[in-house]
């Protein structure tokens, strides 16, 4: 069947459009039109890219590409859209055109729905799990910066870091490096872990406890934090979108010195609810292993949640303390097998540190 129309035909040599007359033969697949010089063209359909916008139907040569031509005939326009559709050369971009400004709007918010997921969720996730591919060192040397920058001009008191870190000498952590705790004096009922196994507690969350399990109980919690880099992963959850473009980049150096100019964030870190459940249940480990009344994690939980007592501590900011947290490691005492044995050392330890 041949249908023809008249339109419009650049020939690549000169911007000067040509009203020609296209002759549009389905039977043999072929669009034939003959320009002012006298050439004449012969295009086969498997040759050519269709494009229809509103009323006019566009195409050009797939191979001389600057070949082109247009025409608003309409019948002209559905019998050559039929035929690609027929034969599979329609495009799935002309049948996304042809779906409407309804469908398009609602795509739209699709696709953006989707890229605001992934930027939120998926992307942290993944430059969470990329942590694997820095090197253990780097956290050392970030680490050591930090506590260099900030920690050593505080008010350290010597002589309950000594004691605190004969205290920890005395306990099965689990630690994977070599733990090193220092002791601020400070009203600030906090502690927290850097990633190079720097552990800093201040003398107001030592003041709150009442007794040495507790603070057995947090100093697992905070190893735990050191075990499984969980700082250096909530850095790069938090700094995902820089780190995410340094990655498709290939600019590992990049990376680096992203996470080396935020090196001041890993004091305010708020680790995730799946990180603090994980060094609540070590924390836990340690004071089983350790023969040491696990109740004093349930203990410390509870002081610190009476908010009227004490502030909230920085390494459990994630999220306020609450009862099912607290139900859970009650649970967990209940129903755990474990051995408790007093040891006067870690007691008389923890005792010169509350002086």
């Amino acid at each position: 069947m041949k249908n023809q129309a008249t339109g419009i035909f650049y020939d690549g040599n000169s911007s000067v459009p040509q009203e020609v007359v296209f002759l549009f033969d389905s039977n043999v697949a072929t669009l034939v039109f003959e320009v002012s010089n006298g050439t004449t063209y012969q295009w086969k359909c498997s040759e050519i890219v269709f494009k229809k916008t509103g009323s006019k139907l566009s195409f050009r040569h797939k191979v001389e590409v600057s070949q082109n031509g247009y025409t608003t005939d309409s019948k002209f326009i559905d019998e050559v859209l039929t035929f690609t559709k027929k034969k599979g050369q329609y495009g799935w971009y002309q049948s996304l055109l042809d779906l409407g400004t309804t469908i398009h709007l609602g795509l739209a918010v699709v696709i953006l729905a989707i890229i605001g997921l992934c930027y939120l969720y998926a992307i942290p996730w993944v430059a969470e799990k990329s942590v694997v591919l820095i090197p253990e060192e780097y956290d050392t040397k970030l680490g050591d910066t930090f506590f260099e920058q900030n920690v050593i001009f505080s008010s350290i008191d010597s002589s309950k870091t000594k004691a605190l870190n004969e205290f920890a000498k005395e306990l099965k952590l689990n630690n994977t490096k070599q733990l090193k705790f220092s002791v601020v004096d400070s009203e600030i009922v906090n502690a927290f872990a850097l990633p190079d196994g720097n552990i800093v507690v201040y003398t107001g969350i030592l003041d709150s406890m009442q007794n040495y399990d507790e603070l057995v109980g947090l100093l697992g919690h905070e190893a735990a934090h050191v075990n499984h880099r969980h700082s250096m992963k909530m850095l790069c959850r938090n700094l995902s979108g820089y780190l995410f473009v340094s990655a498709i980049l290939g600019d590992v150096n990049g990376i680096m010195a992203t996470i080396g100019n935020n090196i001041n964030s890993l004091q305010s870190l708020s680790f995730s609810r799946e990180f603090e459940h994980q060094a609540d249940v070590e924390g836990f480990n340690v004071l089983v292993i350790n023969k040491i009344n696990p109740i004093g994690m349930a203990n410390l939980f509870k002081r610190l949640e009476n908010k009227n007592y004490i502030s909230m501590p920085q390494f459990l900011s994630s999220h306020p303390m609450t009862e099912d947290r607290i139900t859970f490691m009650e649970k967990r005492i209940k129903t755990k097998k474990f051995q408790i044995e007093d040891n006067q050392k870690l007691k008389n330890l923890f005792q010169k540190m509350k002086k």
